[in-house]
Parts: C-alpha cells; structure tokens; sequence
C-alpha cells in the first residue's frame, strides 16, 4: 500500500501524456451538446472519486449531477429516461455487474457514457462510448491508493476539458510535482493519536468531504476502526451527541468558501473535550497536520489524500495489522 501510494505522482505523470487528443475531442462534445443532467456510477473508493467529480461539474459546469442508487438498474429494472444524460462510471477493475450494467443500459438508451477504469480490457470498458484509462498501473494492494488518486485526476482533467479551462490545465500539469510534496509531509502525529482509537469521526466540506469519505474507508479497512465522515454542516445536526473527552477527530480544513467554518468547527470540538487533529494548509497557524496545496484550490483534495494514504499505511502497521491485506476483503468485489 505505501509503495502503490508513494508511486501516484509518477503515475499521474504519465497519464497527464496519455490520451490528450480523446479528452479535448470530449470536452468539445459536451460543450458543444450540454447535457441535461449527469449521474455518476462507482462503488467504494470509486465512488468518493465519483462525488469528487459531482461536486465540479455542478460547481464549475452548472450541469446537476447525481449519483446513480445501488441496483436501481440491476434489481429494480427501473425504467430511467436517459436522453440527453451524462453518465460517467468510475472503477479500478471494471469488473463489478452493478457499475457494468448500468452503463451499458445508459449507453443504449440515448446517454452518452464514460468511463473512467484502470483496466481498459475490461467489462466497464466495453460497455463505454467513452473509455478513458487511468494508467495507474498494476495495483496489487486491496486498499486503493494511487488508482483513487488517478481517478480523482482523470475527473478534474474532463471537467478541464469541458470548460476548456486554461488554469485547471495548467494546474494539473504541475500535480505530479505537488503530490511528490505531499507525500513527505510529516503526519506522524495522527498515528500517536490514532493507533489507539476504536471508533474517529473524519470532518470535511465542499470537495474535502470527499477526502473525509475515504479516509473514513481507508480507517476501517486497513486499521479496523470504526470510522465515520460527516460534513462540518451536518455535525451539529446529530453526530455532536457523540463527543466526549478524548474523542478523536480528523478535521478537514482545506482552501475554499468552507475553511474557516471548519477551523472554527475543529476549535469548537476541542473545546468540547473532542482530541482533535486539524488538516490544512501551511498558512493556517491552527493547524496540526500540514496538506501541501496544489496550483488551484480544487486539486488540493488529490494532495490531502496523498498525505493521508501514507500515514495510514504506517498506522495499520503500529497497529499490529497488513494494510495489503485487510481481513475479509478483496481486490476485485463483484455486486449486483
């Protein structure tokens, strides 16, 4: 896992030199035909991607955007009117009948379909009018690293091509340099205070409750902590009732409209008695954890994560467990 996650700059190096003339023939077309709506299909660490993607083409696009409800498609048959729609899947393997079927259904009843898959072989690939390869390589730990890095570049670069945005562009040009960055941060202190939790809530907002989201998933599956996300303006709404002293949380505070409600949120929970480890950029004097910030302030969720992969791969082993190989879990996970 950490060697997978330490390899996500090299890799999204490379696919940054793959597939130019594709993207930009794709964001032509969508520019040229609007969609309506769009809906997102992806499962697990592919679904944060997913939301990743939602969340900038509603922002930047103005395109509403949902994510497609487990097997409506493969159980229910629902019968969704899809012209007109964008529907984008996003997986490592492809392989999965409930990400599989729907696209297939979206692509033959008038949508236009993409798919963002590390295996260009597989099922998800076929059933795509749009197949755009990750190029994360070959990812043999089951806990997904630098393929959920990957996606999260392969979104920002069609929502880049969509807006033919210069600045995004040019932005992603430099992540590779920004993710190296990342992964010398030092975030040893949230091992010290981790390795011994039994249950953590992970706070974010905007594009950084996605961040939250996956480290949620990467918590439980590789150190078997009950970990749950929230967004910092839901917390008050419920998840509050759960602080006592000691409690720890992992605050989310990257660049944006949202920051300063959550410096504000993370200062709030420890005075509540909540042992709190605040993430944010170098500027925020508050901080506990240091994300080192990308070219634009959307891509700051691809470095985040990065840190965050490291130390979680360090912090399954201080925990006495394999962070390649998770109990009860696989690779490749196949649902209906």
């Amino acid at each position: 896992m950490l060697k997978e996650a330490c390899a996500a700059s090299e890799r999204v190096a490379f696919q940054l030199t793959q597939d130019q003339e594709r993207f930009a023939e794709l964001g032509a077309l969508l520019r040229a035909n609007p969609p309506r709506s769009a809906v997102t299909v992806a499962r697990g660490s592919s679904d944060h991607a997913a939301a990743y993607l939602a969340y900038l083409m509603m922002a930047r696009t103005g395109c509403l955007t949902a994510s497609l409800p487990m097997s409506l498609v493969t159980l229910n048959q629902a019968p969704l009117q899809v012209q007109n729609t964008l529907a984008v899947a996003i997986s490592q393997s492809g392989q999965s009948p409930d990400v599989v079927e729907p696209l297939r259904y979206f692509s033959a009843n008038g949508a236009t379909t993409v798919a963002l898959v590390n295996d260009a072989a597989s099922p998800l690939a076929e059933a795509a009018q749009w197949t755009m390869p990750l190029h994360a390589g070959p990812e043999l730990s089951v806990a997904a690293t630098k393929s959920y890095i990957t996606s999260l570049s392969a979104a920002a670069r069609l929502v880049a091509h969509w807006q033919n945005d210069a600045a995004l562009l040019d932005a992603l040009q430099r992540l590779p340099d920004d993710l190296q960055v990342a992964t010398q941060q030092d975030w040893d202190k949230a091992i010290e205070v981790f390795a011994p939790a039994e249950r953590i809530m992970v706070v974010g907002r905007g594009t950084g409750f996605t961040t939250a989201l996956e480290s949620a998933l990467k918590f439980k599956e590789t150190s078997t902590i009950q970990a749950e996300a929230f967004s910092g303006a839901e917390i008050k709404h419920g998840p509050m009732a759960l602080i006592h002293e000691g409690y720890p949380l992992l605050v989310y505070a990257t660049r944006g409209p949202a920051q300063q409600g959550l410096i504000k949120l993370a200062e709030e929970m420890r005075g509540r008695g909540a042992r709190v480890l605040l993430a944010a950029p170098a500027d925020v004097a508050e901080r506990d954890l240091t994300i080192a910030t990308a070219s634009v302030p959307d891509l700051d969720p691809l470095t985040a994560i990065q840190s965050f992969y490291v130390m979680a791969a360090k912090l399954s082993v201080a925990r006495g467990l394999n962070p390649d190989q998770p109990r009860h879990l696989s690779k490749v996970t196949k649902t209906n």
